[in-house]
């Protein structure tokens, strides 16, 4: 049984449940546990009575962590999500004795083959980290962290639980979405672990976190039903800038990282994602009645949440509409046309 968590409200529950559905097609025996942000979405998990998934109540988290409600309290509300990834795996280890390894990964990551070889590659170690892969026109980028947060491996044993007690501990002190005194929300402190601690292994397989900022680095082809990273299985994408702007426009933040897509990425990866996630927002859109909290607090990237109206929405989303026209090298998703 592989143990994975990860964490997001009801408004991310479709990419959540799209994840759970790109496992449950290529990992075999799995539990994932979810952190639920909000009521409506445990409420939501509850009633859906997955097999794989295991909802945490974000009250049954906290309860009893002085240090993490204090930490709550100076930060925004981003910054506090953020503060909670070292903490959920410790949670499990705690209340699940049972559990041996836990993998966080973020809820914007959905599988197009088995994380075996990730395992593998893992061996004996009792932490596993993934580099960013920044391309060297974007080295400077690596001022944010060496090391991805959007896959992190713990082993319950002392080095692994080691690592993860004095991660915890640096984000409970600061952990905040910007640069500050070599630090970056709770990115930046994986910078040394390979150094620090013992028992870390930097996962190398290139198939691992493809993203839009490591996008360039890789060629892609088609071979039967797999998609190849340079000749290497297609294991996991990360999606995490992209944006859906209407039922037929997505902003994919290619333009910001100097990277374009070929036919393979878009059909067989962009393509399969989009099509996932507006299968599960159907789903979720019968689950999140008003009472629920289905009034939604949009976030933007700097961690800031505000109310904003649907017609300053429609403003902002025409404005980024004919900005991406005019750059023409954003991905423009016409959903008839591509799915």
């Amino acid at each position: 049984m592989l143990h994975f968590c990860t964490y997001f409200d009801h408004r991310y529950l479709p990419h959540g449940l799209a994840l759970c559905e790109s496992l449950r097609r290529h990992c075999p025996n799995f539990r994932l546990w979810v952190l639920c942000l909000s009521e409506a979405c445990h409420e939501s998990l509850e009633e859906l009575a997955l097999e794989e998934i295991r909802p945490i109540k974000l009250g049954a988290f906290e309860e009893g962590d002085d240090e993490l409600h204090a930490a709550k309290q100076n930060r925004s509300i981003v910054e506090y999500y953020f503060t909670c990834t070292s903490s959920l795996p410790l949670y499990i280890f705690r209340t699940q004795p049972d559990v041996t390894m836990v993998t966080y990964v973020d809820a914007d990551l959905f599988f197009f083959s088995d994380p075996a070889p990730l395992f593998t590659e893992l061996g004996g170690n009792s932490i596993g980290i993934i580099p960013h892969r920044f391309p060297d026109s974007l080295r400077h980028m690596e001022a944010n962290g060496i090391f991805n947060v959007g896959w992190l491996t713990f082993r319950q044993d002392e080095r692994g639980l080691a690592c993860l007690r004095w991660w915890r501990d640096r984000c409970i002190e600061w952990c905040y979405d910007r640069r500050e005194s070599g630090r970056f929300a709770d990115q930046k402190y994986l910078d040394d672990w390979p150094r620090r601690f013992e028992g870390v292994a930097v996962l190398e397989h290139k198939g691992a976190n493809v993203a839009s900022w490591n996008l360039s680095n890789y060629g892609y082809e088609e071979k039967g039903r797999e998609v190849l990273v340079d000749g290497q299985p297609l294991i996991f994408f990360h999606f995490h800038h992209l944006k859906r702007l209407r039922a037929w426009l997505f902003e994919t933040a290619l333009l910001l990282y100097k990277a374009r897509l070929n036919p393979v990425l878009k059909r067989r990866v962009f393509a399969p994602y989009l099509k996932a996630v507006e299968k599960e927002r159907s789903v979720v859109a019968r689950l999140l009645t008003p009472a629920r909290g289905q009034e939604v607090i949009r976030q933007d990237p700097t961690g800031s949440s505000e109310r904003r109206s649907m017609f300053s929405d429609s403003l902002r989303q025409a404005h980024q509409f004919w900005r991406d026209l005019r750059a023409q090298r954003k991905l423009i998703y016409i959903w008839g046309r591509v799915l």
